[in-house]
């Protein structure tokens, strides 16, 4: 490992040559980003479904490799850095093996499919040398880094609790054939057996032998951003409570509210409602801190605060339109700049697995009833 990582590292920094394994759309907007860098190669496109492979090889451009099997991309020996975009059943597998064949890694959140393997990701990247990037954007959102720093220069006071809310109107499984081959023993990969069904393959999201639901879809970027104002980490328990789920046929509820304790003696509360009223995105979430101070209202492109001598009247009121797509283009080009500097980016590996265990435990205190704790030290849960 390190003879591989040491000759990676010695490779002429003026360009890294970039593979894609998952060319959906979210993988081919971070593709992008990638390619916006005029130092950047984008060497070959990996996908199990042939128009997302198709799709992403169009936005590549000329002299990208198609490939069907993301080992063969891990074989080319050209490629220093890859992107994993696929479903979250992938990841561990994927992120171990790329690891191995001596890759810098962008892998998208969330993390992992388990607590398990999620501490074992950090381990073997803790373990080599090599760079990992997750894609939480908001660690490079020049408007969470100001909420992290007025809460930081004690403008709240002392913060006891982070009310949060994301509200949807999203009650109907996508209903659409395939368009063209899919390897549908590839697609399953390490998940569960299950019969090809297009239904599964355009809604993985909202099955738990796939995915941690919706819940983690979403509650990731928001507890991660927590963790970042905060200068919190791993939590001490999660408590978790929810609808019986009104999305016909999946497996996930929409509708769920989590409690999680952290060392820092505070509480962060995240409610998620997919079966709201549907919001213009600017209004679809907000992250309140209540500070003895003042309360901090963040949402997805605005930031106030409200000092206790004013509470009606924000003391600073600051819109950043268009900052959500601006934060993915600085987190790649963050990541961009960790592989060549060889320093630790924004959103290494711990960070995401902080940021994904929240709710995977939220998942497992709804699946016991019961208040889950996490042992730091030996890494698991306690059930």
């Amino acid at each position: 490992m390190a003879g591989s990582g040491a000759a990676l590292a010695a490779a002429p920094s003026d360009r890294l040559v970039v593979g894609l394994i998952g060319s959906g759309g979210r993988g081919r907007t971070v593709m992008g980003r990638f390619a916006g860098h005029a130092d950047i190669k984008i060497a070959g496109v990996c996908d199990v479904y042939e128009p997302n492979l198709e799709a992403g090889l169009s936005a590549a451009g000329a002299g990208s490799q198609a490939y069907r099997d993301y080992k063969k991309l891990l074989d080319n020996k050209e490629i220093n850095v890859v992107i994993i975009a696929t479903p979250e059943h992938w990841h561990h597998r994927m992120l171990l093996d790329a690891i191995a064949a001596g890759k810098d890694v962008y892998i998208e959140k969330p993390l992992c499919h388990t607590p398990q393997e999620g501490a074992d990701m950090v381990r073997a990247v803790q373990a080599s040398d090599r760079i990992v990037q997750v894609g939480m954007q908001r660690r490079s959102f020049s408007l969470y880094r100001q909420a992290r720093d007025l809460r930081r220069a004690g403008t709240l006071g002392t913060v006891r609790m982070v009310r949060t809310y994301w509200l949807n109107n999203s009650l109907a499984l996508r209903d659409q054939p395939f368009e063209g081959p899919v390897d549908w023993d590839q697609w399953i990969g390490p998940g569960k057996r299950a019969a090809k069904d297009p239904k599964l393959f355009f809604n993985w999201r909202h099955f738990k032998d796939y995915s941690g639901g919706i819940v983690i879809d979403q509650g990731a970027h928001i507890f991660d951003s927590i963790h970042m104002i905060m200068d919190a980490g791993y939590p001490l328990a999660v408590n978790a409570s929810a609808c019986g789920g009104h999305i016909n046929g999946a497996s996930r509820p929409e509708s769920v509210v989590v409690t999680a304790e952290y060392p820092e003696d505070f509480l962060a509360v995240f409610t998620i409602n997919y079966a709201a009223m549907r919001y213009p995105g600017e209004l679809d979430q907000l992250n309140a801190y209540d500070g003895d101070e003042a309360r901090m209202d963040v949402g997805r492109e605005r930031l106030r605060v409200y000092r206790k001598e004013s509470p009606e009247t924000a003391s600073l009121d600051k819109n950043e339109p268009g900052g959500f797509s601006t934060a993915t283009t600085e987190h790649v080009s963050n990541f961009i700049a960790a592989v060549r500097s060889r320093n630790t980016p924004s959103a290494p590996i711990e960070i995401g697995f902080q940021a994904a265990l929240v709710l995977h435990l939220a998942n497992m205190s709804l699946e016991h009833g019961k208040r889950i704790r996490w042992d730091r030290e030996r890494m698991e849960a306690v059930v």
